[in-house]
């Protein structure tokens, strides 16, 4: 610590020596006051997450990406091959999907398809004969002299439509089913049993639709977040049933069965 002392009536040399001792001191205090800080610590570098983009939705059981599908109409009911049917139709319909899975689901598992097929057509032969002469006359009513075209034009509609090949399994499911059912207890009304065969089918049609329109609701958000994907236009759908055959462009809204 430093002591101040006069230096009054002291010799010249220590006057000096004690100005020399001040002025030193303050020097080395302005230094001291004036040192720069130390420099920052090194901020920890932070790295950025990447962003996992998720794969882009396919359609569901292998189907086309711009399928055409029936509309659900204002009753809530889709409007398919099978909708608002006479008691004729139904049978002639029924029929027709045992007929394509006959020739289908030829798998071990669905082995009771065919013999049912085959009880049906000889133990109700008179049923479907009158059946088909009904059908036919309801198309003749509402149509006209083109009546055999129309029926045509739309019994291929049927025939695709249980062919679909996406709901190909459920269908040979449901079929074999319905042709143990027939098998094990020979329904005596055939209308009912057409009925019934058809809401069967339906299930598993109308559970496929409703799988693609989710899909369809799963892409449109896919690419309003991620954007679509390079060399792929986004799916554009028409809501018109369609069910088609090579080289046939035939909306099932016009060639529909007659109605009840």
């Amino acid at each position: 610590m430093f002591v101040f002392k006069s230096t009054i009536g002291k010799p010249n040399w220590v006057r000096f020596r004690t100005i020399f001792a001040c002025s030193s001191m303050a020097a080395l205090a302005a230094c001291a006051t004036s040192a720069p800080p130390p420099p920052p610590a090194p901020q920890a570098q932070v790295r950025a997450e990447p962003i996992v983009i998720p794969a882009r939705p396919t359609p569901p059981s292998g189907a086309v990406s711009a399928m055409t599908i029936p509309s659900v109409g204002s009753d809530g009911i889709r409007h398919t091959v099978n909708y608002n049917l006479t008691s004729a139709q139904k049978i002639w319909n029924m029929r027709s999907a045992l007929n394509v899975a006959a020739l289908n689901c030829r798998e071990n598992e669905y082995a009771s398809v065919l013999a049912a097929y085959k009880s049906l057509l000889t133990s109700k032969k008179r049923d479907l004969a009158n059946a088909n002469r009904d059908v036919g006359k309801e198309f003749r009513a509402r149509f006209g002299s083109s009546a055999r075209d129309e029926q045509d034009r739309y019994m291929t509609q049927v025939y695709n439509y249980f062919a679909l090949p996406p709901a190909q399994h459920q269908f040979c499911t449901a079929a074999t089913q319905i042709a143990d059912e027939w098998l094990q207890t020979s329904p005596k009304n055939l209308t009912a049993f057409a009925d019934h065969s058809l809401k069967k089918f339906e299930t598993v049609f109308e559970n496929f639709f409703q799988s693609y329109e989710q899909y369809r609701t799963n892409l449109a958000m896919w690419d309003a977040r991620y954007g679509s994907m390079p060399g792929v236009s986004p799916a554009s759908y028409n809501t018109n049933a369609v069910y088609r055959q090579a080289g046939e462009e035939t909306a099932a809204n016009s060639n529909t069965p007659p109605s009840k």
